[in-house]
């Protein structure tokens, strides 16, 4: 048995859907277990592409069994849209996947609030999905479950107790506030999908940790987006450090064998917050444009900028990471030189390591220069085959975070990607 968190080592959007799909070969388990629908996990197979939500990426393997923990927030429709999709494409899914009935719902009423919040001055640029008011009512103990759509007058009750409670912000802004009704009877017409599938999380991880299961344990956004470690309150509403996989799942830490951060070969962000090597101007386009930085979930363009060491080690550090898998190497062939951000400095401080939000205001990067490869790299299929000018860029980076690196994409399908597969093996 072993047992792999996957996180995301950077803002997000990493390339963790294309990771875990690829280490899920080799494994019996997929977890996914922080975040919402806010996450777009991209898959491309055979050419074709697939974007996955909620539902996790090892889905496509039939020998695979997946569940959505008790950590994250579901948006029952978007749930049901995913496993229509997939059914559609001939991916048997009600067999093989389980949701947590202690997972919280995101209702409609969440995404208005999402919505009317972002109108205004301090917007931070979420995605709308309703995520942080699903995360907010959950913490206030008013939240409401997937167990509770076995009880419609459960459910309706706390609708209607919910409605209530979030009148005078829907007033304010201007917005009729929804009728209980309607959104019980959206919610409930979910019931009769979600409710088969619904397990108790803790039970269904154990059991497969007890069996001998191989389990991915697949996160959401990335470590500088986490509510308690990120560029606050630039963030997300739920942990989604590799410790947050541990508190999601009801799993000891010490069951969990190995962190695999993933990290692209540069750096983006999307959102308002500090980005120190973030590249403004034809620069950053460009960079957007070779690496088609656009949101999944989205569609938003990226902020796009060089790779930055310290913020690196201070997710490597706040993970535990102890593998690299670097994605998008590919995007930067057009380019004779690379920079990259070793350190910072802060007020005459050098800082190695991304200091507390308070101080990245005032973050002065430190810029190192290496030759880049001007060559087409995405035909490559080993390590071996890459241009030295690559190999050496990849051998820097392992130098600069002391954290070697287990795999390297060269492009978006699976095959494009070279280096050790099975995260499992020793």
């Amino acid at each position: 048995m072993s047992s792999v968190v996957v996180v995301g080592a950077q803002w997000g959007d990493e390339g963790k859907g294309k990771v875990v799909d690829l280490y899920a070969q080799h494994a019996q388990s997929v977890v996914r277990y922080a975040g919402g629908a806010n996450a777009g996990h991209t898959l491309v197979v055979g050419g074709e592409t697939l974007i996955l939500h909620l539902i996790p990426s090892g889905i496509l393997h039939s020998h695979v069994r997946c569940i959505i923990g008790q950590g994250t927030v579901i948006d029952p429709r978007t749930l049901c849209e995913e496993i229509t999709a997939l059914e559609a494409r001939g991916i048997s899914v009600r067999d093989r996947l389980m949701v947590a009935g202690r997972a919280h719902l995101v209702l409609p009423y969440h995404k208005e609030l999402d919505c009317l919040r972002e109108k205004g001055a301090r917007a931070i640029g979420t995605t709308k999905r309703g995520i942080g008011p699903a995360y907010q009512d959950k913490a206030a103990r008013r939240g409401i479950r997937v167990s509770d759509l076995r009880d419609p007058a459960r459910l309706t009750q706390a609708v209607e107790d919910n409605l209530s409670y979030w009148a005078p912000i829907f007033e304010a802004g201007g917005v009729d506030v929804p009728r209980v009704a309607d959104v019980a009877g959206e919610v409930l017409a979910c019931a009769e999908t979600l409710v088969p599938l619904m397990c108790d999380g803790v039970a269904w991880v154990k059991a497969t940790q007890e069996r001998g299961d191989h389990v991915l344990f697949e996160g959401a956004q990335g470590a500088l987006l986490d509510v308690d470690h990120g560029t606050y309150p630039f963030v997300t509403s739920s942990s989604v450090t590799s410790g947050g996989a541990s508190a999601a799942c009801g799993v000891g830490p010490r069951t969990l064998d190995h962190v695999v951060g993933i990290v692209k070969a540069y750096s983006t962000r999307v959102g308002e917050g500090p980005f120190p090597t973030e590249l403004h101007g034809e620069a950053g386009d460009q960079l957007r444009a070779w690496g088609h930085e656009y949101g999944a979930t989205t569609g938003r363009p990226r902020r796009c900028g060089w790779l930055d060491l310290p913020a690196l080690r201070y997710a490597i550090h706040i993970n535990g990471i102890d593998r690299l898998a670097i994605t998008k190497l590919d995007v930067l062939s057009e380019l004779s030189e690379l920079t990259v951000c070793t350190a910072y400095e802060v007020n005459g401080t050098r800082y190695e390591m991304l200091p507390s939000e308070e101080d990245l205001a005032d973050v002065t990067p430190i810029w190192e220069t290496v030759p880049g490869w001007k060559s087409d790299i995405t035909a490559c299929r080993k390590l071996e085959d890459l241009p030295k000018e690559a190999r050496d860029y990849l051998n820097k980076i392992e130098a600069w975070v002391n954290c070697p690196m287990d795999l390297v994409s060269v492009g978006p399908d699976r095959v494009q990607t070279l280096g050790r597969l099975n995260p499992f093996s020793e």
